[in-house]
């Protein structure tokens, strides 16, 4: 069974503060933002339009053939990326279970945007896409 925790501010947190379960993908995704930004000089601004360039990244390391295991911290923080590009367009919050962390948007559904890098890497899947249909009412 999935022990589900919210990410949800509480009313005793200090205004701006993040919920416990954001820390890990948010420290994630600024990594990958430093990472890019220092070896690829590619900047990131968090905007659903900046996971195009992550895309690109993820299929020119597909292209090289690197071993997933080479790669899997990598695209880790890219979907983390990914996923706080959509809590910040959305309102949405990180929730996470069982070592694993999706988001869930203002509407209920859940996002797995790590594993969707995960998916772009084997060459089937899209973080901007993904982005695209998390920001869109059902």
């Amino acid at each position: 069974m999935t022990t589900w925790i919210s990410t949800t501010a509480t009313a005793t947190a200090a205004p701006g503060a993040r919920p416990s379960a954001a820390a890990r993908p948010v420290r994630w995704a600024a990594d990958a933002v430093t990472a890019l930004r220092e070896g690829a000089r590619l900047r990131l601004d968090y905007s659903a339009r900046s996971l195009w360039r992550v895309d690109r990244t993820i299929e020119g390391i597909r292209r090289e053939e690197a071993p997933y295991a080479a790669v899997e911290t990598v695209l880790r923080g890219f979907g983390a990326y990914a996923g706080e590009v959509i809590v910040r367009e959305t309102g949405g919050e990180w929730w996470a279970g069982g070592g694993d962390h999706w988001v869930r948007t203002p509407d209920g559904r859940l996002w797995d945007p790590i594993d969707e890098a995960r998916r772009c890497y084997a060459g089937d899947g899209s973080l901007r896409l993904l982005c695209r249909e998390a920001t869109t009412s059902p």
